[in-house]
């Protein structure tokens, strides 16, 4: 994903797991815990590329995780 700032592209891209549906961001995680790091990664997601919505998983603790994130 090629990210805009004031109008110029910027020589970094982020690398989202998923965009589904053209406005929804999924980030796959395989860790024994969800820490604020992860949130702040997808919500930086969320700002960079204008969506409102992501999806965070972590498939990584014996029953399954996730989060929903709104920007």
């Amino acid at each position: 994903m090629s990210i805009l700032y004031r109008g110029e592209p910027l020589p970094v891209n982020y690398k989202v797991d998923f965009i589904c549906f053209g406005s929804l961001i999924v980030e796959l995680k395989a860790l024994t815990t969800l820490t604020g790091r992860e949130e702040s990664q997808t919500l930086n997601y969320l700002k960079a590329s204008g969506y409102g919505r992501a999806l965070l998983i972590n498939f990584g603790t014996p029953s399954l995780e996730y989060r929903r994130i709104a920007y």
